[in-house]
C-alpha cells in the first residue's frame, strides 16, 4: 500500500454503523464530505456532532439496521465515493465490502486488519491517523493492526510538528519570491 491524499469535497461517504467506531469515522470525514451514517442506534458523540453546527458539511443520521441483502440498496441510494463498514456484525461488514467492490467504490472495513503484503482488492483503503498543523499534515497507519499504537504515535507527533504549518507558509512565500527572481533551483533549496 502507498499513502495517498484524496479530496472528498462535494462527495458522499456512507458509514454503515453508528457505534463508537462508526462515530469516529463519520466525524473524521464530516469536515470535507457529506456523510450519511446508517445504524439502528448512534453513539452519543455522533448524535451530538450531527446536530452541532448547521454550517458544517454535516452528518445525516439514518436509523435503520441494514441486513446483508439490503446493503447494496443503501449504497445505490446514496452513491458514495467511499463506504465504511463499521458495524459489530462481520456478515454485514462483509456485505458492505462486497457491494462496494461490485460497484467499484472505495471501501474501508473497520473490523479487519489490512496486511500491506496481502493481496487486497484495489478498492480497499485504510484511513490513517492524521496530525494537522496548518498546511502540514502527517498520516500514519498500522494497517489496522493496532489503533492504540496509531493513536499514541499521533499524539507524540502532534507535539513534534507544532509550528510546522507556519514554517511551511513562510518557506512557501520565500520559495515563490526566489522563483520570481529567477534564482536557480539549487540556490533555492539551500535557502
Amino acid at each position: 500500500m502507498i499513502p495517498l491524499y484524496h479530496d472528498l469535497t462535494g462527495e458522499t461517504v456512507l458509514v454503515i454503523g453508528g457505534g463508537s467506531v462508526g462515530a469516529r469515522k463519520a466525524v473524521r470525514f464530516a469536515d470535507e464530505a457529506r456523510v450519511v451514517a446508517v445504524s439502528p442506534a448512534f453513539d452519543d458523540r455522533l448524535t451530538d456532532f450531527a446536530g452541532d453546527d448547521a454550517d458544517r458539511a454535516g452528518v445525516e443520521l439514518v436509523r435503520a439496521a441494514p441486513d446483508p441483502d439490503a446493503v447494496g440498496d443503501w449504497i445505490d441510494r446514496f452513491d458514495p465515493i467511499l463506504a465504511v463498514a463499521a458495524t459489530d456484525d462481520e456478515t454485514v461488514n462483509a456485505a458492505v465490502e462486497t457491494a462496494a467492490d461490485e460497484r467499484d467504490i472505495m471501501i474501508n472495513r473497520t473490523d479487519v486488519s489490512t496486511d500491506p503484503d496481502a493481496a487486497r482488492d484495489a478498492n480497499s483503503v485504510v484511513v490513517p491517523a492524521t496530525v494537522d498543523d496548518g498546511s502540514v499534515r502527517v498520516a500514519l497507519s498500522t494497517g489496522g493492526a493496532s489503533p492504540a499504537l496509531a493513536k499514541a504515535l499521533r499524539e507524540r507527533i502532534e507535539t513534534e510538528i507544532e509550528g510546522a504549518g507556519a514554517m511551511a507558509s513562510l518557506s512557501g512565500e520565500l520559495r515563490t519570491e526566489l522563483k520570481q527572481r529567477e534564482i536557480d533551483p539549487e540556490t533555492r533549496r539551500e535557502a
